[in-house]
């Protein structure tokens, strides 16, 4: 007797478990479907609509008067950019600096290490090797370099020869 007098409470208390689920569930969901149904305009304001409340809650403290929120901003203000030392640099200077280079070496030809090398010397430029090899092939499509035969070492030809 006493056995089945628990699992009847155990029941009991499942299937009131089970209600307070749905019925959460049941909430959310229409909660859900109240916010998507609303038109875009309605649903990008600022204040949410109010939600029921489940239980009263004790005395709460009274309201502090609301901050207005910051405007937000669309890039920096123009006296507020980064300093000309941190800037990124302007469009096509690496192929300028590398067709530079390759101009002032004696033979007129050089590899990337020996480009590099000059360039951290005489422009105070640090670049990749990556950048280089990349500078060099936009100059080889313009013709104004070339890869000697062996293929390591680049020649100046001028530019637009």
């Amino acid at each position: 007797m006493a056995k089945t007098a628990l699992t009847q409470l155990q029941d009991q208390l499942e299937a009131i478990r089970r209600e307070a689920y749905d019925a959460g569930y049941a909430a959310a969901m229409q909660a859900i479907r109240d916010l998507v149904a609303r038109p875009p305009s309605a649903a990008q304001g600022t204040k949410a609509p109010p939600r029921p409340r489940s239980a009263p809650k004790a005395k709460a403290k009274p309201a502090a008067p609301a901050a207005k929120p910051a405007p937000r901003r669309r890039g920096r203000p123009a006296a507020a950019k980064a300093p000309a030392a941190t800037r990124r640099p302007q469009r096509g200077t690496n192929a300028r600096l590398i067709a530079e280079v390759l101009q002032a070496m004696p033979s007129g030809t050089a590899r990337p290490a020996e480009i590099r090398l000059a360039l951290q010397r005489d422009k105070g430029v640090q670049m990749a090797f990556t950048s280089i090899r990349h500078a060099l092939g936009q100059l080889a499509t313009r013709r104004e370099v070339e890869a000697t035969d062996d293929g390591k070492t680049w020649r100046y030809l001028g530019a637009g020869s």
